[in-house]
């Protein structure tokens, strides 16, 4: 499976591709901001991994420093 996202400021230009997309057979949905927020919190989550251990305690008293 591949995905793709679009954005645009043109309700009409959104329409047009999301039409098009149809009549090629290519699912479209549409997000929310909510949606696309957590979206790309996931991603980046994702890609933050490191598979390291960190100490919650050490972590907060890094951040209030």
């Amino acid at each position: 499976m591949k995905a793709a996202i679009l954005s645009s400021d043109s309700d009409s230009d959104m329409k047009l591709l999301i039409e098009l997309a149809n009549k090629l057979g290519i699912k479209t949905k549409i997000l929310s901001g909510e949606d696309a927020e957590d979206l790309a919190m996931a991603y980046l989550i994702d890609e933050a991994k490191t598979g390291e251990y960190v100490d919650t305690q050490d972590f907060i008293s890094n951040l209030r420093k």
